[in-house]
């Protein structure tokens, strides 16, 4: 019987979640605070701001989705990405887990965008296109270390938390990663790519930094063409000056915030502009925040309740700063067991398009207020503060 009611409770927000979305005229629901009009592609998912829009992202290296979570994650939004291990050990490779994904929560929305991972930098062992990528491979194929990165001084081949790292400086590996990426989307039935780890691993060739970031560039512009013009492209962090060649050819971009320090007050500032700049260019936005008082190497223990008292200041971040076409990405990792089936009933809660910009208390103060249709949004980002007071 509880089985049958979270069922019928997903399927309740699936069909309030499609319905609503001719709940606002698209000349408020697209505006954007500066007055403009938002542009969308055809390809993008629905935009509404009926309740709080947001992204989903997750992995399970062990297991596949269940009913019950396919309906509860497509009950709260079309626009989700299968993360790099997804799938593994039940079906051998991560693509068919994505591939497995991709059709599930079709069943269920036929509009739900699925975006495909790849990294960029890193050659994770998840997926069977990076079998060749193994020190195992590597030493009975010698050709194949070209394509990634040696140490400068020692020789060795670079190994980050556990994969090889890709040489974006060497054509024939961009080549090769172009064509992974789109037969990647391809296999899986995706909408598009979430292409993250954008720095080309400059760490170890500082000297050559200018030519790595013109050669993700590059790449990243032969990846668009490959997948097709309907695809997406979502570059993570690609807002930075060092990615200034991938942007103009991303149709979407994360701001990740994996650190406290990535959301220090000067951060917040700084994306709020740059999610205004995002929606002036028709580029999608994702904000993602993680949970108050934890980032990666320092996890928390009580979870998930930690999240839900932090969830409203982590909110109000994401409220001041959004544009049409902005999504939400709430978290404390990147695995399934960490946030996406967790409940929390603001997000549901209705919304509105914004009645404007936020506005800045003082000229060098850190409180921001915002007006919704639905919702008061007060923060301070230098005390950590915040209250959402929803009508």
């Amino acid at each position: 019987m509880h089985k049958v009611m979270i069922i019928l409770a997903a399927l309740i927000g699936v069909q309030s979640a499609a319905q609503a979305k001719s709940k606002y005229p698209a000349t408020r629901t697209l505006r954007i605070s500066d007055g403009t009009q938002f542009k969308p592609k055809s390809y993008y998912p629905e935009f509404s701001w009926d309740t709080t829009p947001r992204y989903f992202m997750f992995g399970d290296k062990n297991k596949l989705l269940t009913k019950e979570q396919v309906h509860f994650i497509a009950g709260q939004t079309d626009f989700i990405c299968i993360e790099k291990s997804h799938g593994l050990k039940p079906l051998g490779a991560a693509e068919l887990g994505a591939k497995h994904e991709a059709k599930a929560f079709r069943k269920v929305n036929p509009d739900m965008k699925v975006l495909f991972y790849f990294n960029a930098a890193y050659a994770w062992p998840y997926t069977s296109y990076n079998e060749p990528f193994t020190r195992e491979n590597v030493e009975k194929k010698p050709k194949i270390k070209k394509l990634l990165v040696s140490h400068p001084k020692t020789g060795k081949l670079v190994d980050r938390y556990g994969a090889l790292c890709y040489d974006v400086l060497n054509p024939d590996f961009r080549k090769w990663w172009v064509n992974t990426v789109a037969k990647g989307v391809k296999d899986s039935g995706c909408d598009g790519a979430f292409i993250d780890q954008m720095h080309g691993n400059v760490e170890y060739r500082k000297d050559k930094k200018d030519e790595i970031e013109k050669a993700m560039g590059e790449m990243m512009k032969a990846l668009k063409y490959k997948m097709g013009r309907n695809k997406i492209l979502l570059a993570n962090n690609a807002y930075a000056e060092s990615a200034r060649y991938v942007y103009p050819v991303s149709d979407a971009i994360m701001f990740e915030n994996y650190a406290r320090v990535k959301s220090g007050k000067e951060s917040l500032l700084a994306e709020w502009g740059e999610m205004l700049r995002n929606a002036k260019a028709g580029k999608i936005s994702v904000f993602r925040l993680g949970v108050e008082g934890t980032w990666r190497g320092h996890m928390q223990p009580n979870m998930p309740e930690l999240s839900k008292e932090k969830a409203e200041f982590a909110l109000a971040c994401y409220l001041i700063g959004a544009q049409p076409y902005s999504y939400f990405l709430y978290s404390w990792g990147w695995k399934l067991a960490t946030g996406p089936l967790v409940d929390y009933p603001e997000f549901k809660k209705p919304l509105g398009p914004p009645k404007g910009p936020y506005k800045r208390t003082t000229p060098d103060g850190w409180e921001f207020t915002r007006e919704f249709e639905h919702a008061s949004v007060w923060v301070n980002t230098e005390t950590r503060e915040a209250k959402i007071t929803w009508k």
